[in-house]
This record gives C-alpha cells, structure tokens and sequence, in this order.
C-alpha cells in the first residue's frame, strides 16, 4: 500500500491543485477528482495485489538441506530446481524497492537452460534486477529473514560464499 501510495500521492496532488484552481470547482469536480483517484489507486494496486498473489502461492520457494536447496523457479507454478552447495556460486541478499531478496547463483549458467520457456522469460526479468533468476523472497517468508539467513549459512557449512 506504501508503493501505491507513494505513485499515487503526486499524481494525486496534480490533478487537485488543477481541480481546486479551476472556476468549476463544485461537487461535481470534487466526485471527478474521487473517481480518478480511485481509478489511478485500481491500476496501481491491481498489479502489485497480483505480484504478491504469485509470491504466495505455488507451494514454498525455498528448502535448504545439509546437501543442497531447492529454489522455485517460476512465480506461477511451484517449478523449482534442485542445487547442490557445490554448485552455488553465491548467495546474496538484495534489495529492489520494497522487497527484500535472496538470490542464489548457480556455478554453471546451463542450470535453468531445460526447465521451458516461461521459465527463461521469468528469469530474464529477475536477472535484470537481482543478477540471477533464482530468488525467494525474504519480506513474505514463513520464518523472519535473519533466521533464513542463519539457516542458509548453517547449512551451506561454507561451501558457497555468502553475500
């Protein structure tokens, strides 16, 4: 609601300082002004609202074992892909606006090369923006994110480097 509000504020103000200034100023463009604004608040929100709907469904997005991790790879579906600590060559957290990431890079690029289409379409918008189309959320988890932190360093033993 914070992001939405933050888009819609300014915008917001715009169209009410022109309202307020204009000769009409009456109920009717007081309902315009309201019906826009909820119009600007449906269109921003809407996709956000969705956003969050594809992070919390499909089942979970991240399992860590003595082994390795599992990782989902798509938002939509509950895909993920098996890693072993040997195979990760970082795993960092990252921060885009709000939301808090851990993004997890494989040693070897060819890792997501047979998991689809949709799935490499995902992952060039994550890579755009996390450097790795592997990430799980840390803001919508089930656990607080220093215990996932502490769980991934736990169990990782120092086998792939944490950033």
């Amino acid at each position: 609601m914070g992001v939405a509000l933050l888009l819609i504020v300014p915008i917001a103000c715009c169209i009410g300082a022109g309202v307020m200034g204009s000769a009409d100023s009456g109920s009717g463009a007081l309902l315009g002004f309201l019906g826009l604004l909820g119009c600007l608040l449906a269109v921003i929100c809407l996709p956000l609202g969705i956003q969050l709907w594809l992070i919390g469904s499909g089942g979970p997005v991240l399992a860590l074992g003595p082994a390795g991790l599992w990782i989902r790879t798509r938002p939509t579906r509950g895909q993920a892909i098996w890693l072993p600590w040997e195979g990760i060559a970082q795993i960092s957290r990252r921060r885009w606006s709000l939301e808090k990431m851990l993004v997890v890079k494989p040693r070897d690029t060819r890792a997501l090369q047979n998991l689809g289409a949709y799935t490499a379409l995902d992952s060039a918008g994550l890579s755009a923006f996390y450097g790795s189309g592997l990430v799980a959320t840390l803001n919508f988890a089930d656990k607080s994110e220093a215990e996932i932190l502490a769980a991934v360093a736990h169990f990782s033993a120092g086998r792939c480097p944490l950033v």
